[in-house]
């Protein structure tokens, strides 16, 4: 019997790149086995470690040790390939595009232009960038059903934490009315630091130290970050169509130590919360930080813990926590993507 075959060209390969292919490494057997399909990366491209391409599938532990010892794909290699991005996303053969490039929050590209390209093959699309769904939702959903394709996204928002699948795939007509979340790492951390004693650069160098705080992390705290999100979740649920520029927006960058003891002492917490609601038509969203009273299940979020409240018609409130998750977390919101996508194909 012929076997099934699922080749993913990826477009980026950062942290949460090299963390689905390690989870491809481990599980890609039992996938062959439990259901019947060989998953193979065929390609992949990066702005500054070269890129790859091999029909046959590309050795992951020969390039993961490459990353690992010397930073960049080895140029001698059989696999590395003189082909830019725009040409494997045209030229290679694939079954489904994996767009995991970063994050360009003020237009969402060139993701979402690699995004048409591979609808306009008719190939399916995995991303973890928040900047198409935040972007360009609609249009992308509306091609992807136009061309016959598949197109998943659970990572951009809660790295691997189900909430798009859990919405698709176990709450059938259940419709969403409001959303209300706290959605930024960065924000919760060095807000809480600040309230242990630190001040605001302790707070960011300490961040930077564990790695999760960007070197320039003004997008976090401006909260555009945020905006992204919630502008993401509005557009997938509510179907908005909104943009992060059309979210109203405060970061925490006027908040002082000063209001986060005086908030302390009246038993509160200050968190950068998103929130996201229908008014008589019209569809708000807002980022800002709020006082929360410390018996409410927003204020026990620690460190790079993120969470998520959906207002439903039929189920009431849903709350969804990820507990400090790490990149590994986010490479498994792809690879469950990538079995998601399987389950439809067979």
């Amino acid at each position: 019997m012929k076997m099934n075959r699922l080749r993913i060209a990826m477009i980026g390969f950062g942290n949460a790149g090299k963390a689905f292919a390690r989870i491809l490494l481990g599980k890609r057997q039992e996938i062959l086995e439990t259901m019947d399909y060989d998953v193979q990366i065929v390609a992949i491209a990066t702005a500054t470690r070269g890129n790859l391409s091999h029909e046959q599938g590309i050795d992951l532990e020969k390039i993961l040790r490459e990353l690992q010892s010397t930073g960049k794909f080895d140029r001698n290699g059989e696999s590395y390939s003189s082909r830019t991005t725009a040409e494997i996303i045209e030229k290679t053969a694939y079954d489904v595009l994996m767009e995991i490039t970063p994050l360009e929050i003020f237009s969402g590209q060139p993701a979402i232009d690699h995004i048409r390209q591979a609808f306009g093959r008719k190939k399916h699309v995995i991303t973890a960038n928040k900047g198409p769904i935040a972007w360009a939702f609609r249009e992308l959903k509306n091609e992807a059903e136009k061309q016959g394709v598949y197109f998943f996204y659970e990572t951009t928002v809660m790295d691997g934490t189900p909430v798009f699948n859990l919405m698709d795939e176990t709450l059938p007509m259940c419709r969403v009315s409001e959303v209300t979340g706290i959605l930024n790492s960065t924000t919760n951390f060095i807000l809480e630091e600040i309230s242990r004693g630190k001040t605001w650069d302790e707070a960011i160098a300490e961040g930077k130290r564990k790695g999760f705080v960007e070197a320039d992390p003004s997008l976090d705290i401006e909260g555009w970050d945020a905006a992204a999100k919630t502008a993401a979740l509005l557009n997938v649920f509510m179907e908005a169509d909104i943009k992060p520029t059309e979210i109203k927006r405060q970061g925490i960058v006027h908040i002082t130590r000063e209001d986060i003891i005086d908030a302390k002492k009246r038993n509160r917490v200050i968190k950068l919360v998103c929130h996201g609601w229908r008014q008589k038509g019209h569809m708000i969203g807002e980022v800002a930080p709020r006082e929360i009273k410390k018996d409410h299940i927003f204020a026990g979020m620690r460190g790079t813990s993120s969470i998520l409240s959906l207002t439903t018609d039929l189920m009431g409130s849903i709350t969804i926590m990820a507990d400090n998750p790490k990149i590994e977390q986010t490479g498994y919101g792809l690879f469950s993507d990538t079995l998601r996508l399987i389950r439809k194909l067979k």
